[in-house]
């Protein structure tokens, strides 16, 4: 399929609470570098800035970030700043909090709820912000988000931040946070070959409950933070085909047809791969087809 001309408005859009986006954004993780947030090679600079440019250019007004993306010389928030403040009053910036990690780079403890303020100053003064549009509480495998979304709600009342989700969490773990304070997303690892029963449901519980579900790795699949490995099944590549299109197109594109609700955040360092990754929001899966890459994953999990 032809990308050229193709912006993220042919995704449409959905609310982020009060917020509208487009369905296709862009997650930022891999601008810092070629192992993303772990040892790799930093990214050229100039490079990076010209992806975030040409993405808002597109129509992209939906970034997804964090404090704890950066490698060596390179940081998420920082390039961001750097490519587009000041900002475009519809461009929203979605943030996380809840990991440790330290200037060497290395994974720590997760942060205990009265340093979540700390986590929070930190993404405002590197993106330039006087508030964040909306901050995700990304789980560290503790059985309760209770004390720690509270703590988040208690920013979200102070004017901080406007809007709260939740990551890698639990359909219990969602009931828990939207007693304390409304929840507008919830992101969660989810692809065509990485099929978990819980994320299942939680994807269903979102649509029912006007939540939006934003999946991680949704191109890169097995691979993980590690990027795509380049392999697709025979499936996809069929699909692929019959559309002239990629196979991240495909992938992409089964995404958003998971229901009005989900959105996609693919990132790239690379300019042509922005510009097919914003494509692939007009890219129209059959009924036949959607069914069998749903086959596809079902024999994944």
């Amino acid at each position: 399929m032809t990308s050229r001309t193709i912006t993220a408005d042919a995704a449409g859009s959905r609310q982020l609470g009060d917020l509208s986006v487009r369905r296709i954004g862009f997650g930022a993780m891999r601008l810092t570098g070629s192992a993303a947030f772990h040892h790799g090679v930093p990214s050229d600079r100039g490079r990076s800035i010209a992806v975030l440019r040409r993405a808002v250019e597109l129509g992209v007004n939906h970034i997804d970030t964090a404090a704890f993306y950066f490698s060596s010389l390179r940081s998420a928030n920082e390039l961001i700043n750097s490519a587009l403040s000041p900002y475009a009053d519809d461009l929203v910036i979605a943030t996380k909090v809840g990991p440790f990690r330290d200037h060497a780079g290395e994974w720590g403890r997760s942060a205990r709820p009265e340093e979540l303020r700390g986590q929070v100053e930190e993404n405002l003064r590197q993106l330039g912000r006087d508030h964040l549009d909306l901050v995700y509480l990304r789980r560290m495998r503790q059985d309760s988000v209770a004390e720690h979304f509270g703590a988040l709600a208690e920013l979200r009342a102070a004017g901080l931040v406007r809007h709260l989700g939740l990551s890698d969490v639990e359909p219990r773990h969602l009931a828990e946070a939207r007693a304390i304070a409304p929840v507008v997303s919830v992101q969660n690892r989810y692809a065509l070959d990485f099929h978990e029963p819980a994320t299942d449901e939680l994807l269903r519980l979102c649509g029912e409950q006007g939540i939006a579900f934003v999946p991680f790795f949704a191109i890169a699949g097995d691979g993980g933070a590690r990027g795509a490995a380049g392999a697709h099944g025979e499936e996809v590549l069929a699909v692929a085909r019959a559309h002239g299109a990629s196979p991240a197109q495909v992938r992409l594109a089964w995404t958003l047809r998971q229901g009005p609700h989900v959105l996609a955040i693919p990132g790239t360092g690379d300019p042509d791969h922005l510009v097919e990754n914003v494509a692939a929001g007009a890219l129209h899966l059959t009924d036949e087809e959607v069914r069998r890459l749903d086959a596809l994953r079902r024999k994944s999990g």
